[in-house]
Protein backbone atom coordinates (compact mmCIF):
# COMPACT_ATOMS: atom_id res chain seq x y z
CA UNK A 1 0.00 0.00 0.00
CA UNK A 2 2.96 2.53 1.02
CA UNK A 3 4.68 1.74 -2.92
CA UNK A 4 0.80 2.25 -4.69
CA UNK A 5 0.44 5.63 -2.50
CA UNK A 6 4.38 6.79 -3.05
CA UNK A 7 3.46 6.29 -6.73
CA UNK A 8 0.42 7.96 -6.80
CA UNK A 9 1.54 11.13 -5.03
CA UNK A 10 4.36 11.27 -7.41
CA UNK A 11 1.98 11.20 -10.55
CA UNK A 12 0.39 13.93 -8.70
CA UNK A 13 3.18 16.07 -8.56
CA UNK A 14 4.17 15.38 -11.72
CA UNK A 15 1.11 16.41 -13.06
CA UNK A 16 0.59 19.46 -11.06
CA UNK A 17 4.30 20.88 -11.90
CA UNK A 18 2.98 20.17 -15.66
CA UNK A 19 -0.14 22.41 -14.80
CA UNK A 20 2.23 25.00 -13.40
CA UNK A 21 4.16 25.28 -16.27
CA UNK A 22 1.47 25.44 -18.88
CA UNK A 23 -0.23 27.87 -16.65
CA UNK A 24 2.94 30.02 -16.58
CA UNK A 25 3.45 29.51 -20.44
CA UNK A 26 -0.05 30.66 -20.71
CA UNK A 27 0.45 33.78 -18.64
CA UNK A 28 3.57 34.85 -20.26
CA UNK A 29 1.76 34.34 -23.64
CA UNK A 30 -1.45 36.56 -22.64
CA UNK A 31 1.03 38.92 -21.49
CA UNK A 32 2.93 39.24 -24.50
CA UNK A 33 -0.75 39.03 -26.60
CA UNK A 34 -1.76 42.34 -24.30
CA UNK A 35 1.06 43.97 -25.10
CA UNK A 36 0.03 44.22 -29.06
CA UNK A 37 -2.69 46.31 -30.00
CA UNK A 38 -6.46 44.46 -30.46
CA UNK A 39 -7.36 44.49 -34.30
CA UNK A 40 -10.26 46.88 -34.60
CA UNK A 41 -13.56 45.73 -36.58
CA UNK A 42 -12.75 46.01 -40.23
CA UNK A 43 -15.33 45.15 -42.81
CA UNK A 44 -13.89 43.68 -45.80
CA UNK A 45 -14.63 45.52 -48.64
CA UNK A 46 -12.48 44.83 -51.17
CA UNK A 47 -12.20 46.75 -54.78
CA UNK A 48 -11.47 44.29 -58.12
CA UNK A 49 -7.35 43.92 -57.60
CA UNK A 50 -7.01 41.51 -60.12
CA UNK A 51 -3.99 39.84 -62.72
CA UNK A 52 -4.14 43.12 -65.15
CA UNK A 53 -3.97 45.48 -62.38
CA UNK A 54 -1.30 43.81 -60.31
CA UNK A 55 0.56 43.55 -63.54
CA UNK A 56 -0.06 47.76 -64.06
CA UNK A 57 1.07 48.27 -60.26
CA UNK A 58 4.88 45.86 -60.89
CA UNK A 59 5.20 48.15 -64.05
CA UNK A 60 4.36 51.48 -62.12
CA UNK A 61 6.59 50.50 -59.51
CA UNK A 62 9.47 49.69 -61.96
CA UNK A 63 8.78 53.01 -63.41
CA UNK A 64 8.72 54.96 -59.93
CA UNK A 65 11.06 52.95 -58.19
CA UNK A 66 13.00 50.89 -60.02
CA UNK A 67 11.17 47.84 -58.54
CA UNK A 68 9.18 45.47 -61.12
CA UNK A 69 6.78 44.29 -58.11
CA UNK A 70 3.15 44.71 -56.57
CA UNK A 71 3.39 43.26 -53.99
CA UNK A 72 3.97 45.54 -50.53
CA UNK A 73 6.74 43.82 -48.29
CA UNK A 74 7.20 45.03 -44.88
CA UNK A 75 5.82 48.24 -44.76
CA UNK A 76 7.58 50.73 -43.08
CA UNK A 77 4.90 54.19 -43.20
CA UNK A 78 1.09 55.05 -42.57
CA UNK A 79 0.30 57.83 -44.91
CA UNK A 80 -2.95 59.44 -43.20
CA UNK A 81 -5.04 60.94 -45.85
CA UNK A 82 -8.23 62.86 -46.29
CA UNK A 83 -10.94 61.71 -48.66
CA UNK A 84 -12.44 64.69 -50.06
CA UNK A 85 -15.92 62.24 -49.76
CA UNK A 86 -18.74 62.66 -48.13
CA UNK A 87 -19.17 58.78 -47.69
CA UNK A 88 -17.14 55.59 -47.50
CA UNK A 89 -18.86 54.50 -50.59
CA UNK A 90 -18.22 57.53 -52.80
CA UNK A 91 -14.41 56.58 -51.56
CA UNK A 92 -14.35 52.83 -52.98
CA UNK A 93 -16.11 53.75 -56.16
CA UNK A 94 -13.63 56.28 -57.37
CA UNK A 95 -10.85 53.36 -56.55
CA UNK A 96 -13.04 50.62 -58.25
CA UNK A 97 -12.66 51.33 -61.94
CA UNK A 98 -9.29 50.74 -63.54
CA UNK A 99 -8.81 53.89 -65.80
CA UNK A 100 -5.79 56.41 -65.43
CA UNK A 101 -5.79 58.54 -62.39
CA UNK A 102 -7.24 61.98 -63.65
CA UNK A 103 -4.25 64.06 -61.53
CA UNK A 104 -1.37 61.79 -63.25
CA UNK A 105 -3.06 59.86 -65.58
CA UNK A 106 -1.02 56.75 -65.02
CA UNK A 107 -2.20 53.33 -64.49
CA UNK A 108 -3.23 51.63 -62.33
CA UNK A 109 -6.12 54.05 -60.80
CA UNK A 110 -4.99 55.01 -57.55
CA UNK A 111 -6.38 53.24 -54.11
CA UNK A 112 -5.92 53.22 -50.52
CA UNK A 113 -5.92 50.22 -48.26
CA UNK A 114 -8.35 51.58 -45.75
CA UNK A 115 -11.32 54.28 -45.52
CA UNK A 116 -12.55 54.97 -42.12
CA UNK A 117 -16.13 56.86 -42.74
CA UNK A 118 -17.95 59.89 -40.54
CA UNK A 119 -19.67 56.94 -38.32
CA UNK A 120 -16.35 55.24 -36.76
CA UNK A 121 -16.68 52.48 -39.30
CA UNK A 122 -13.49 51.07 -40.89
CA UNK A 123 -13.26 49.16 -44.21
CA UNK A 124 -10.54 47.43 -45.78
CA UNK A 125 -10.57 47.95 -49.83
CA UNK A 126 -7.08 46.76 -50.08
CA UNK A 127 -5.29 43.74 -48.97
CA UNK A 128 -2.39 44.64 -47.25
CA UNK A 129 0.09 42.68 -49.21
CA UNK A 130 -0.61 44.84 -52.12
CA UNK A 131 0.48 48.42 -53.55
CA UNK A 132 -1.99 51.06 -53.67
CA UNK A 133 -1.06 54.40 -55.14
CA UNK A 134 -2.16 57.04 -52.85
CA UNK A 135 1.63 58.90 -52.01
CA UNK A 136 3.81 59.62 -54.79
CA UNK A 137 7.33 58.70 -53.37
CA UNK A 138 5.90 56.52 -51.15
CA UNK A 139 3.97 53.46 -52.66
CA UNK A 140 6.54 51.14 -52.44
CA UNK A 141 6.82 51.14 -48.65
CA UNK A 142 3.21 52.96 -46.96
CA UNK A 143 0.06 52.17 -45.93
CA UNK A 144 -2.72 54.34 -47.33
CA UNK A 145 -6.12 55.61 -44.79
CA UNK A 146 -8.43 57.54 -46.40
CA UNK A 147 -11.20 59.55 -44.12
CA UNK A 148 -14.25 60.66 -45.10
CA UNK A 149 -14.47 64.05 -45.27
CA UNK A 150 -13.24 67.41 -46.91
CA UNK A 151 -10.76 68.66 -44.29
CA UNK A 152 -8.22 67.64 -41.97
CA UNK A 153 -10.72 69.04 -39.13
CA UNK A 154 -13.45 67.02 -40.17
CA UNK A 155 -11.69 63.82 -39.40
CA UNK A 156 -9.29 65.62 -36.05
CA UNK A 157 -13.51 66.99 -34.66
CA UNK A 158 -15.02 63.96 -34.88
CA UNK A 159 -14.92 61.76 -32.22
CA UNK A 160 -16.20 58.67 -34.08
CA UNK A 161 -14.49 58.97 -36.83
CA UNK A 162 -10.97 59.73 -35.03
CA UNK A 163 -11.46 57.10 -32.19
CA UNK A 164 -11.73 54.52 -35.43
CA UNK A 165 -8.73 56.13 -36.93
CA UNK A 166 -6.40 56.15 -33.96
CA UNK A 167 -7.62 52.49 -33.59
CA UNK A 168 -6.38 50.97 -36.90
CA UNK A 169 -3.59 53.02 -37.21
CA UNK A 170 -2.24 51.28 -33.66
CA UNK A 171 -2.95 48.35 -34.73
CA UNK A 172 -1.23 48.89 -38.05
CA UNK A 173 2.10 49.65 -36.55
CA UNK A 174 2.06 47.56 -33.56
CA UNK A 175 1.47 44.75 -36.56
CA UNK A 176 4.43 45.78 -38.66
CA UNK A 177 6.52 47.21 -36.41
CA UNK A 178 6.13 50.97 -37.60
CA UNK A 179 7.07 53.54 -35.41
CA UNK A 180 5.16 56.47 -34.74
CA UNK A 181 7.40 59.22 -36.39
CA UNK A 182 6.49 57.14 -39.26
CA UNK A 183 2.90 57.79 -39.31
CA UNK A 184 2.55 60.72 -41.42
CA UNK A 185 -0.01 63.10 -42.97
CA UNK A 186 -0.16 63.07 -46.82
CA UNK A 187 0.96 66.66 -46.78
CA UNK A 188 4.37 65.68 -44.97
CA UNK A 189 5.31 62.65 -47.52
CA UNK A 190 8.27 64.90 -49.04
CA UNK A 191 9.93 64.80 -45.46
CA UNK A 192 9.78 61.28 -44.90
CA UNK A 193 13.28 59.19 -44.59
CA UNK A 194 11.43 56.88 -46.99
CA UNK A 195 10.69 59.13 -49.73
CA UNK A 196 11.90 58.28 -53.30
CA UNK A 197 11.15 59.28 -56.84
CA UNK A 198 12.57 58.40 -60.06
CA UNK A 199 10.48 60.19 -62.20
CA UNK A 200 12.22 63.98 -62.05
CA UNK A 201 9.06 66.26 -62.11
CA UNK A 202 7.33 63.82 -59.10
CA UNK A 203 10.25 64.22 -56.89
CA UNK A 204 7.77 67.45 -55.07
CA UNK A 205 4.64 66.25 -55.84
CA UNK A 206 2.70 65.80 -52.73
CA UNK A 207 -1.04 67.11 -51.62
CA UNK A 208 -2.50 69.70 -48.88
CA UNK A 209 -4.47 66.95 -46.53
CA UNK A 210 -3.25 65.94 -43.04
CA UNK A 211 -1.03 68.68 -42.92
CA UNK A 212 1.92 68.91 -40.39
CA UNK A 213 -0.09 71.17 -37.60
CA UNK A 214 -2.91 68.41 -38.14
CA UNK A 215 -0.56 65.27 -37.68
CA UNK A 216 0.73 66.92 -34.43
CA UNK A 217 -2.19 66.42 -32.97
CA UNK A 218 -3.27 63.11 -34.52
CA UNK A 219 0.36 61.76 -33.41
CA UNK A 220 0.22 63.34 -29.72
CA UNK A 221 -3.17 61.13 -29.41
CA UNK A 222 -1.63 57.94 -31.19
CA UNK A 223 1.04 58.25 -28.26
CA UNK A 224 -1.23 58.36 -25.64
CA UNK A 225 -2.95 54.89 -26.40
CA UNK A 226 0.18 53.70 -25.16
CA UNK A 227 2.52 51.20 -26.51
CA UNK A 228 3.22 48.14 -28.81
Amino acid sequence: MRTAARAAFCCLAVLLAGGAVAASAGAGAGAAASSRAARPPIVRWLIPFGPKRKHEMAAYSERHYGEHTWRLIHPQVIVEHMAEASSAAAVRNTFVPDVPDVELHELPNVCAHFVVGASGRIFQLVNLRTRCRHTVGLNWTAIGIEHVGYADADALENPAEMRASLRLTQWLRCRFGIKIRNVIGHNESLSSPYHREDVPSLRTQTHGDWRHSSMRIYRKRLRALGRC
